[in-house]
């Protein structure tokens, strides 16, 4: 039976996958889960899996990292991720292939099938660029969100800022009503584009392309165009000012 391994920092994604792989694909055996990248290095080296179930954003790093110590890794791998299908066309080759979460049990089935069959594929450096350069590529439009009502695909460039509350994170539009999500904001700061996004505050990430101006009172401010005033950390001011010069010149 192959075994896998699955590397997911939620608790609740990472359960109901493992349920879903016991139900629609009882041929493989679970040997290990990880929520870390020194996590899950430990358990593909303890238990060497043909499958390796890697969500993008994983805590200390990015799964794009874990993979980086196994430029011939000699398993399958499939990243879980909440991107929209347009935005990892990238994926679809060699060892590499996607589930959008929510997962779907046909599509479970078939990135199982496929790798099985391409786990013996070298994973080269280019490869792993190319990956990269998809998911922080300016030019993808959509993320897919898990609501409560169902399965919901929001434009970034209506996108105005992301507000943490606990566990989750609520979306801001410029048009529409807010929507909120059972997935922590730090989550989506390693989805998201770095070129359009940015964190200024602990709670807070912003469009880039919304924000109206700084204010220098209170310790700092942004005005965002939806008329929203979010407080700027102060260890990331100067940062968050430089990017904001950076993407005028741009």
């Amino acid at each position: 039976m192959p075994r896998v391994v699955i590397i997911e920092d939620e608790t609740n994604a990472r359960n109901n996958l493992r349920r879903m792989l016991t139900w629609y694909c009882p041929t493989v055996i679970i040997v290990g889960e990880a929520e870390s990248v020194s996590g899950g290095l430990e358990e593909i080296r303890r238990h060497a899996p043909e499958i390796v179930f890697l969500d993008i954003a994983i805590k200390e790093g990015t799964g794009f990292d874990l993979l980086a110590h196994f430029p011939h890794p000699g398993f399958g791998v499939i990243f879980t991720t909440a991107f929209d299908h347009f935005a990892l066309r990238a994926f679809e080759f060699n060892t590499i292939d996607y589930l959008l979460k929510p997962i779907v049990p046909e599509d479970l089935r078939r990135a199982v099938r496929k790798a099985q069959m391409n786990r013996s594929g070298p994973l080269y450096p280019e490869q792993l660029g190319s990956l990269m350069k998809s998911v922080h590529n300016s030019s993808f439009e959509k993320i897919a969100l898990s609501t409560s009502e169902g399965l919901i695909f929001l434009r970034l460039k209506e996108l105005v800022r992301l507000e943490a509350g606990g566990s989750y994170t609520t979306f801001f539009f410029f048009y529409g009503k807010p929507v909120t999500v059972a997935r922590s904001l730090r989550e989506f700061e390693k989805l998201l584009p770095p070129t359009k996004f940015f964190r200024i505050h602990q709670s807070h990430l912003v469009n880039l392309h919304f924000v109206e101006s700084v204010l220098k009172e209170d310790g700092g401010y942004a005005l965002m165009e939806d008329t929203s005033r979010l407080p700027i950390s102060r260890r990331r001011k100067d940062a968050f000012i430089f990017r904001l010069k950076e993407m005028s010149i741009d």
